[in-house]
């Protein structure tokens, strides 16, 4: 899959994903302004225009990136195995399935999706990954 920023500076590739997962923490509400729809990349993402990607360690375990030029939001990457989660909208395709909410019990009431997904808690999500932040899909 290919995706670019807002301006087309910087660009990212990875292999092809069809699921998405929403995460309702207080970090990806601040960070996007909702939930964050992010497709689990794993290592393997290519990234191009490095000299114009903002990183932001955002925790002990986590760094968020976006771009210094448009400001779109590139990725959230944990530390500990160098997994990317890119926001779904960074990529020319649209067919993706949501298939997975964590924070469930952080989501404010002023919206709801729709379809059934898996979902998990906060503290179902800190027992299964072991940090407060690990955005993953379940």
């Amino acid at each position: 899959m290919n995706g670019t920023c807002l301006c087309g500076t910087v660009s990212l590739t990875t292999g092809a994903q069809k699921e998405i997962g929403a995460c309702h923490c207080t970090y990806c509400r601040r960070w996007s302004g909702g939930p964050m729809l992010a497709v689990h990349c794993g290592p393997d993402v290519t990234i191009s225009g490095q000299d114009r990607i903002s990183v932001y360690q955002s925790s002990d375990w986590a760094e968020r990136a976006f771009c210094s030029n448009c400001g779109s939001h590139l990725y959230y990457k944990l530390l500990s195995n160098g997994h990317y989660f890119v926001p779904a909208g960074i990529f020319d395709t649209t067919d993706f399935e949501l298939v997975s909410q964590i924070y469930i019990d952080k989501k404010p009431p002023y919206y709801a999706f729709a379809n059934q997904t898996r979902t998990m808690t906060e503290q179902e999500v800190i027992a299964a990954y072991g940090t407060p932040d690990a955005t993953s899909q379940a």
